[in-house]
């Protein structure tokens, strides 16, 4: 339940950046689709080793607290810009 709470945090901030556009909004995109790539191949991997399903979404959890992290400070970053 909280992966998909968290998830959709950082839906909201990637499609923040995403609509503003940019390049910024095409790096996002394309780290976007890499990240879930490598993501699904690390679940498969995890789960052929015998990992456990609640093992698999911690990891999930870890990559989507990164994401939350990286997309606010960028945000942050742009306000204080605006303002001064």
């Amino acid at each position: 339940m909280m992966l998909a709470l968290e998830s959709n945090h950082v839906i909201g901030l990637r499609l923040a950046k995403l609509m503003r556009g940019g390049k910024g909004a095409r790096r996002e995109a394309e780290l976007m689709v890499s990240e879930k790539i490598q993501a699904a191949a690390k679940a498969g991997a995890s789960l052929m080793a015998g990992a456990t399903s609640d093992e698999i979404v911690r990891q999930y959890r870890k990559r989507v607290a990164a994401n939350a992290k990286r997309l606010a400070r960028q945000k942050r970053r742009r306000r204080k810009r605006k303002s001064s």
